[in-house]
């Protein structure tokens, strides 16, 4: 569901940018109060532990973003979001920190998603299901777990899981539709436009939906206290748990990004195969000064567009996609991990109020 630059106007991608731009901000603020407001934590844990897992779990969403399974009967293909996985995982705020690591990685080296449209594609993305769906209709859900912590943990997530998904995407196409509309895509007429985006995304949703409850009964299981952390905007603890749970992930990113991305179907995702039924081709043609230069310096840093050695063939390589897989991922996870270290040093670097 990444949006090209084709399919927004320049004003619309500058409101976007401001307004994911400042969500960030807040994000950032709200994980440094909450570090402020508890400054010890057991086990060495705290925003330190909160850090970790924001780089590894924004390393496992980037290679899961990778693999494109195929929705049966209609010809699209579809990858999860993560927005509401990496929320049930780290909180709202630390989220969208990792889920923005996640698209501006995609954009700036893998050319996945426009420059231009990276707000947009932040705010459809990462706003939408982590600092609106999650505490609205998922965060409820686990607090009720949580302060009852009674048996049948798995069972007990997958309902949150998957209201969450089946809300977060489908919702985050229909704003791609208002996003067009507004920028005056007259090629997507919006009418057809929804009445193609909302069920194909809704299908996708229920693949996101399965991995989500998955991954988040898993950690669950083992690591109870990461969730409970998550609901509670606290800093979890470094326990041998938790540490498992986080090197599981890792492993899971870098076999993810590296050898399953092998699998991935080459079917177009529900916005290009919404966007072919409508004009006959996945893509948007768009003209003007403001495309050119996103274009220029998004060819100019993308060293492997299309998670690919930049001189392949139609066909594409094997080596190149797992290695993109694998590049792309400790790249993320070296960005997550330093937007979250940043944080932890103004924290620690903070005068005492006497």
């Amino acid at each position: 569901m990444h949006m090209a630059d084709a399919l927004v106007s320049p004003v619309v991608g500058g409101v976007m940018w401001a307004v994911s731009a400042g969500a960030v901000a807040y994000s950032m603020a709200s994980v440094k109060k909450a570090s402020a407001e508890q400054e010890t934590v057991e086990n060495g844990g705290g925003l330190a532990g909160t850090v970790s897992l924001m780089a590894i779990a924004g390393a496992f969403v980037f290679a899961a973003q990778m693999i494109n399974f195929t929705i049966p009967g209609t010809g699209s293909s579809g990858h999860i979001g993560g927005g509401i996985l990496l929320a049930c995982l780290l909180g709202s705020s630390p989220a969208l920190l990792a889920i923005t690591s996640v698209l501006a990685v995609q954009a700036l080296f893998f050319a996945d998603g426009g420059l231009l449209a990276l707000g947009c594609n932040i705010f459809n993305m990462g706003i939408i299901p982590c600092l609106f769906v999650y505490p609205l209709v998922v965060k409820p859900l686990f607090q009720k777990w949580c302060a009852e912590r009674r048996g049948g943990t798995f069972k007990r997530f997958t309902p949150g899981c998957v209201l969450g998904v089946m809300i977060a995407l489908p919702l985050g196409a229909f704003f791609v539709t208002l996003e067009t509309l507004a920028s005056g895509i007259t090629v997507l007429p919006f009418s057809a436009f929804v009445l193609l985006m909302l069920p194909i995304h809704l299908a996708i949703a229920a693949g996101e939906a399965a991995v989500t409850a998955l991954v988040i009964g898993f950690v669950a299981v083992n690591s109870p206290e990461v969730i409970e952390s998550a609901v509670s905007n606290a800093g979890v603890s470094k326990t041998g748990a938790f540490k498992r749970v986080v090197a599981v992930l890792g492993i899971c990113a870098l076999v993810t990004g590296g050898l399953l991305s092998l699998f991935a179907s080459s079917n177009p995702d529900g916005l290009e195969w919404s966007i072919e039924k409508i004009t006959g081709s996945t893509d948007v043609e768009a003209e003007g000064a403001a495309f050119e230069r996103a274009a220029a310096l998004q060819d100019a840093v993308a060293f492997m567009p299309d998670y690919d050695y930049r001189e392949v063939g139609e066909e594409g390589s094997e080596t190149g996609t797992i290695a993109a897989g694998i590049a792309g991922s400790l790249i993320t996870c070296a960005l997550a991990g330093a937007l979250g270290a940043a944080l932890y040093l103004l924290k620690r670097n903070k005068p005492k109020s006497a």
